[in-house]
């Protein structure tokens, strides 16, 4: 490398100002610490200032216990206690010029005025009473190391520390209720090399970018998550070109792509640089290939497109790429030539959540890759037989692509440690190979299509491996009764495998397991007893969906930490013994478990977030000992027999989101205390015995909701007007009760069913631990499905994992009354609408056709009067229709879909006429018989009406099935505004042609 004269000048100038100042207080303490030759004492007045300094502090791990010792000697020499190093100015005496003390309390003294000599001082990690920093220690004017790290200090940053002209390095970090409304006095810090003010709010300091550009000898700047303001002025930044910026961390700060105009600047000195979870847009720039000094780039969490430039075939030096979570399209095989210039040092490479296609090229090009994440893309095709060999890999996610074909043979990675290909579409049987990674740690390949049978010696040689996961897979394993594994597990996975009909002996050598989920496993028989005791790490267990009999034991002590217990859907029966008093999740549901919930009261520890007992046979009240469950989120009773009210009690679950009653035994109120869970999404207390009126804070209160079902029950009183408040709402059932009443004409205030796009809410929560393997975390607990019975065309069906899809009103089988609110019509996004068995009156107004969503229209059995509008035939995907039992009249409108539903559909409308219904309507009659003429007529002659069925008439015909046929199938790629357009041109063409065929099938059946 050609170093200019210029350059090797500023080379100099940075080594005298800052690289020597450190080696000199790097001597200087070394020296204070191995002098023994010399005997060093600090200063009285020092050593008293050190002593108040205690005085304001709380020493709860006793580092200060070697201060102001009875050994007086210790007491003298300041020099030698914890955290306290000196200078070596003389033989005698000594300055405190370092202190290194953390994990403190209470108050910083400004005793610390009094060492005048102080060059280094780190209190990071401590909790200072104080709050604000103190502005005294703006007055250490000698300082060269400053970090207050996450000491909990909150406040403006005192403007006093523009008087630490020799600081180097500053560290305000993690301290997230700081601030600073701008950063001039930074200029005045014009030695500073190391800036963190990570989480630091910044927000107001708009000149933050022209602050940083004036430090020339700044080489490390982080400030993650400041929430900074965008660049919004560039061309008048003044810089000052000496800046050697090295490392520049600005992650979680929702910086838009303008940020690059200030970053290119210092292009020739940055080796790191970080960006995630930001807003930048667009292609990646090519300046970031031309940086010839980068190792680390991280773009991850942005919303960046297409691949990558071909610039980067310059990154010869380039060690880790993360452009993981943005929108990324191109080719892998693409991506990875415009990487080659890197092929001899690329380490790890992230870019994983992104829509990567193509087949998987070879990687062994890349000679030092050790950590390879592609999981969430669009990858495809089989495992490259000839893939080469990467003897440096240690890490290879592949999940959730769509990579086909046989087991690959991953022994050409010899020093993989982790492999994680679950949610493929790999086929055939595991490779015997597997078991030549003799360091292989974790192993995933659940949900895929393997099948066969895993015997020992597909493990014989993993003496290392602690995580294991072959779930969702038609494996069946046979391994010998006395079989024992050279590994001990921490995760244990094997659900829907083939285990049973016996419990596996051999996880009986298992002794340290985190995770044990062995469901779905065809297992039969009582619990062994010795399971219950084999680990005391036990944080996940799920044996359900087995044939699992007997009794339960007590299992109040036979957990640590917080356990997710899954036992559901076996053939339990007894009382619920006692749990754990620390469980988290609980899950008993599916069995035949009697008795009462008086566990519950037993459990002490307030940290079950889960809990589903439904689909037993329980029975009593409601305990309310609930309410201790402070951070309860779903709480599922469903199918038991309880009774008696609801307890005040519940209203302390201020974190549930799901609360499932339905089908039991309660009355009663809704209790007031509820409103207090404002966090519950899904409510279902469908099939009880509630009574009183829906309560007006359902609306007011429980604003979250999505999912609301008071069906079966015996409310009465009107639907009040506060339930329009809830916006995100998406299926309300009140049917089968007493309402009363008009409905309310606010229904267009339901935003969630206003718009036709789907939401984005949720009725799926995963519970249970999450364990981490080197940065990739994996969720090793399980997924409750909120499930719902709702109407849906005309039958009762459950909905789980497709519930959050569905937007239903059904107010059916009430005493409502009234007109329909003209709002009800706006609810474009509707799938399901059902008002039926009511008093209801008025028309129904041709406003119903904005509908476009709308599947199922349920207006049976009311009062309801006037003709159909046109404008229902405009409604596609309307697949069920009952109007019947109304007093609807004239004629049913002409088109394809109107005629094609079921005739009794429109029956009890004496006064409605036309297909497909018998009765025709007036002026149809004559139009079916022969006209009156003064000739006789001919049979052997055709009538002139007859004219009709021509070659146009059957070419007609023809058009008709064309496009009946691929109106139908072919319309489903469009989008749904092509889809609502495309269908409206059909409907028109189709209503002619078969007004046409209607007609001349009258006449060619009258001629016959």
């Amino acid at each position: 490398m050609i170093i200019t004269g210029r350059s090797s000048i500023q080379l100099l100038h940075v080594f005298v100002v800052v690289v020597l100042p450190y080696l000199n207080l790097a001597l200087a303490l070394y020296s204070s610490g191995v002098g023994d030759a010399k005997i060093i004492r600090c200063i009285e007045t020092e050593r008293q200032a050190l002593l108040k300094f205690k005085e304001a502090l709380i020493d709860d791990d006793g580092s200060l216990s070697s201060w102001g010792t009875t050994n007086e000697e210790d007491l003298n020499d300041c020099c030698k206690w914890e955290g306290v190093h000196c200078s070596n100015d003389n033989t005698t005496t000594s300055h405190v010029t370092m202190l290194e003390l953390h994990y403190l309390r209470g108050k910083i003294s400004p005793s610390l005025l009094e060492l005048h000599h102080l060059r280094y001082l780190d209190l990071s990690g401590s909790l200072f009473s104080d709050n604000h920093i103190p502005k005294f220690i703006g007055s250490l004017r000698r300082l060269q190391y400053l970090n207050l790290a996450n000491a909990g200090f909150y406040g403006p940053i005192p403007q006093q520390f523009k008087n630490l002209s020799n600081l180097r390095h500053l560290d305000l970090s993690f301290n997230d209720m700081l601030s600073s409304e701008n950063l001039e006095w930074l200029s005045h810090l014009s030695l500073l090399s190391h800036l963190d003010l990570s989480m630091v709010s910044l927000s107001k300091a708009t000149g933050w970018a022209q602050s940083i550009s004036n430090l020339p000898y700044l080489n490390e700047l982080y400030l993650y998550n400041c929430s900074l303001p965008d660049i919004t002025h560039f061309a008048s930044f003044r810089f000052n070109y000496s800046v050697s910026l090295s490392v520049v961390d600005l992650t979680s700060n929702s910086l838009s792509s303008l940020i690059y105009n200030w970053l290119f600047n210092f292009s020739r000195s940055l080796g790191y640089i970080d960006l995630a979870d930001n807003e930048l847009k667009g292609s990646i720039p090519d300046a970031f290939g031309d940086m010839v000094s980068l190792t680390n780039l991280r773009l991850s969490g942005n919303q960046l497109e297409g691949g990558l430039p071909k610039s980067f075939v310059n990154s010869s030096h380039l060690q880790s790429l993360d452009l993981s979570d943005n929108n990324l399209t191109e080719e892998l095989k693409e991506f990875l030539q415009k990487l080659s210039g890197a092929k001899n040092s690329l380490e790890s490479l992230v870019l994983s959540y992104n829509r990567l296609k193509g087949p998987l090229p070879d990687f062994s090009r890349f000679s030092v890759l050790g950590s390879l994440y592609l999981e969430y893309n669009l990858l495809s095709g089989p495992f490259p037989k000839n893939i080469g060999k990467l003897p440096s890999l240690v890490f290879l996610s592949l999940s959730r692509n769509q990579i086909t074909g046989s087991f690959p043979d991953f022994s050409v990675f010899p020093s993989l440690e982790s492999l994680f290909v679950e949610n493929n579409q790999l086929n055939g049987t595991i490779d015997r190979s597997i078991g030549q990674l003799q360091i292989l740690k974790s192993f995933s390949c659940a949900f895929n299509s393997l099948k066969g049978i895993i015997s020992e010696a597909h493990f014989s040689n993993l003496s290392s491996l602690r995580r294991l996961d072959f779930s969702y897979n038609a494996l069946t394993f046979n391994f010998s009764s006395d079989w024992v594994p050279p590994f001990q597990l921490d995760v244990i996975k094997f659900s829907s495998c083939k285990l049973g009909p016996r419990f596996p002996k051999w996880l009986r050598t298992q002794n340290n397991f985190l995770v044990l989920d062995i469901s779905s496993n065809g297992i039969a028989g009582n619990i062994p007893s010795w399971l219950w005791d084999l680990s005391p790490r036990l944080d996940y267990l799920n044996l359900s969906h087995n044939q699992i009999n007997g009794l339960l034991p007590d299992l109040s002590l036979r957990f640590q930490k917080y356990p997710t217990i899954d036992l559901s859907y076996n053939l339990l029966t007894g009382p619920i013994p006692l749990v754990p008093l620390n469980v988290s999740s609980l899950n008993l549901s599916g069995n035949k478990f009697r008795g009462s919930l008086s566990f519950l009261c037993a459990i002490t520890v307030e940290k079950l977030i889960y809990l589903d007992l439904s689909n037993n046979r329980l029975s009593g009240e409601l305990p309310y000992c609930l309410s201790r469950f402070k951070e309860v989120s779903i709480l599922s009773l469903a199918y038991n027999n309880f009774h008696g009210e609801i307890p005040s009690s519940i209203g302390s679950l201020s974190q549930i989101q799901t609360l499932n009653l339905r089908n039991n035994n309660l009355s009663g109120e809704l209790p007031s205390s509820l409103k207090r869970c404002t966090m519950l999404s899904i409510l279902d207390l469908r099939g009880n015995r509630f009574t009183g009126k829906v309560p007006t804070w359902l609306g007011t209160h429980l604003t979250s909701l999505i999912v609301l079902i008071l069906r079966s029950n015996e409310f009465n009183g009107s639907i009040p007007r506060q339930i329009c408040h809830l916006n995100h709402i998406q299926i309300v059932d009140l049917s089968l009760n007493r309402l009363s009443g008009n409905i309310p004409p606010c229904f267009s205030n339901f935003t969630a069913l206003v718009e036709s796009k789907n939401s984005h809410a949720t009725t799926i929560f995963d519970y249970g631990p999450y364990v981490g393997d080197g940065g990739f975390v994996v969720h090793f607990g399980g997924t409750y499905v909120a499930n719902a019975f709702v109407q849906w065309k005309g039958q009762d069906r459950e909905y789980g994992k497709n519930l959050a899809l569905l937007k239903i009103i059904d107010l059916s089988s009430n005493r409502l009354s009234g007109k329909i609110p003209e709002q009800v019509w706006s609810l474009v996004g509707l799938h399901s609408l059902n008002l039926s068995r009511n008093t209801l009156t008025g028309k129904i107004v041709r406003e119903i056709g904005q509908m476009e969503m709308l599947e199922s229209l349920d207006l049976s059995a009311n009062r309801l009067s006037g003709e159909i509008p046109g404008s229902l035939a405009h409604l596609n995907f309307l697949s069920v229709l009952n109007l019947s039992s109304n007093n609807l009249s004239g004629k049913i409108p002409l088109s394809t879909q109107l005629q094609s539903f079921n005739a009794s559909g429109y029956s009890g409308n004496p006064k409605l006429c036309g297909v497909p219904l018998p009765n025709k309507c007036p002026g149809e009659e004559k139009t079916a018989e022969s006209p009156n003429t003064a000739h006789p007529k001919d049979k052997n002659i055709p009538e002139d009406e007859d004219s009709s069925i021509t070659q146009g008439f059957y070419v007609s015909m023809g058009l008709g099935f064309f496009f009946g046929f691929w109106g139908v199938f072919g319309t489903i790629i469009f989008n749904s505004r092509s889809r609502h357009a495309f269908f409206m041109f059909l409907n028109h063409i189709t209503d002619w042609i078969y007004v046409t065929i209607a007609l001349n099938w009258a006449r060619l059946q009258r001629r016959l």
